[in-house]
């Protein structure tokens, strides 16, 4: 396990906590980014909140900020451009480089790393305007996935069942992204694999409990119930946590980052992608994972703080 950091935290300097941004998922980086700003200052850490589509991030060098938690997801915060600019900075961040920031945040570029690696990942098929729906149904069957291979949070994802409903959730997803991936629908328990440094931790099973595991779902409910430990057999959740550090690494990620894995009856498991900047809410995963291994909040933020570097 990596271990609690202990050293004073008056020694990371002035820290900006980066929230908000102009991604499709502000809203719930800004719940992020305060979680985690609340839990660095009550440990000490001389944080403040920064966001970036109200300051030009150019002000992070002038305003004395030695390092940077990036709470930020989706684009501009997540895909590697914010990861590229505070490298010119020469301010440390939080998380993975450049590389691994914008080959996760692409989910197709994802599974073509993944597939060359041996990671297990769910079958797919790209799409563009005038796919012929029936084509893409016979070989990925019914039910299917289908969302935009830049977004996260669930956003823009839809099921399809019927064929009547391919054309109208291919259009939700085009118009958040150019990138549209059509996606088996693997039956079984929806889990989570962070990965904290160098170390797997614990794996959470997520129970919805009304409809499925959607935007609502994820942050605004309580409807859904999470299991950690996530009680299935010992040894084929150390395979997972083996495959998670395996996915993880082939992708160049760094820091921290969550997989989310979806494992079949039979034992079998599918990883849908990687996320290399997790939500930090009271819904959010990671944290659960850490508590199990541990660790508290406030020492998980501060852990991820001490990894920042410049790529």
């Amino acid at each position: 396990m990596t271990e609690v950091v202990t050293k004073a935290n008056t020694e990371f300097g002035k820290v900006a906590v980066l929230m908000g941004g102009q991604s499709a998922e502000r809203e719930i980086s800004l719940l992020s980014g305060n979680a985690v700003l609340k839990a660095l200052q009550n440990a000490g850490v001389d944080a403040h909140a920064f966001d970036p589509a109200e300051h030009s991030i150019w002000e992070l060098k002038a305003q004395g900020f030695a390092r940077a938690f990036i709470a930020l997801h989706g684009r501009f915060g997540e895909d590697g451009t914010l990861q590229g600019a505070l490298e010119a900075l020469g301010v440390p961040y939080t998380g993975s480089g450049v590389m691994a920031s914008a080959l996760c945040m692409d989910k197709w570029r994802t599974k073509l790393v993944w597939l060359a690696a041996g990671v297990p990942t769910p079958r797919y098929r790209m799409l563009t305007p005038g796919v012929d729906f029936s084509s893409v149904i016979d070989e990925l069957g019914l039910p299917l996935i289908i969302k935009p291979a830049r977004e996260g949070s669930s956003i823009g994802v839809s099921k399809v069942s019927a064929a009547a409903e391919f054309g109208p959730a291919f259009d939700a997803a085009y118009k958040l992204d150019s990138l549209v991936i059509a996606e088996e629908f693997v039956t079984g328990a929806e889990m989570t694999a962070a990965v904290l440094g160098d170390t797997a931790l614990p794996l959470v099973r997520i129970e919805p409990t009304q409809g499925e595991y959607d935007y609502q779902n994820k942050y605004f409910t309580d409807s859904v119930r999470y299991h950690c430990p996530a009680g299935i057999d010992p040894v084929l959740e150390q395979t997972i946590q083996d495959d998670a550090l395996r996915a993880f690494n082939v992708l160049g990620c760094k820091g921290w980052a969550r997989a989310d894995v979806m494992v079949r009856e039979d034992g079998t498991y599918a990883f849908l992608e990687m996320n290399t900047a997790p939500g930090m809410t009271g819904h959010s995963l990671v944290p659960m994972a850490a508590r199990a291994a541990g660790l508290s909040f406030e020492e998980l933020c501060v852990n991820i703080l001490a990894g920042a570097s410049l790529g």
